[in-house]
């Protein structure tokens, strides 16, 4: 089977592991928060690795890095829904942590992919 470009990336593999971490998370959390907090915190990390995907799809560096952006933002979103989850007591404070320290890795790797598109 053909792997596409953005199935290489790290980045991109570490940000889906990311999304079926969420994915685990959000199971446990109140049923109140069905339409609320859990499915916010889905849909900010698909986002994620969606548009690591669609960024190394375009040929112009600058529409990659704008796209590597978008995902830095929706990245953003994950991490703050995370910390009020955490405020509202739906995580513990080790699923807390670890998911916290993928986010800052993932920020990390994200923005050196951007910085490197735009000093091209």
């Amino acid at each position: 089977m053909h792997s596409f470009s953005f199935e290489k990336l790290k980045v991109w593999q570490e940000s889906r592991t990311l999304t079926k971490g969420i994915y685990l998370l959000t199971k446990e959390f109140p049923a109140v928060e069905k339409f609320g907090l859990t499915n916010q915190l889905r849909r900010a990390s698909v986002s994620v690795c969606s548009n690591i995907a669609e960024g190394s799809s375009r040929t112009a560096q600058k529409d990659q890095a704008y796209f590597y952006q978008m995902a830095y933002s929706s990245l953003m979103e994950v991490l703050n829904q995370l910390i009020i989850s955490a405020d509202l007591e739906y995580l513990n404070e080790k699923a807390y942590k670890e998911t916290r320290e993928k986010i800052e890795k993932i920020a990390n790797m994200i923005n050196a992919l951007r910085n490197k598109r735009l000093n091209n």
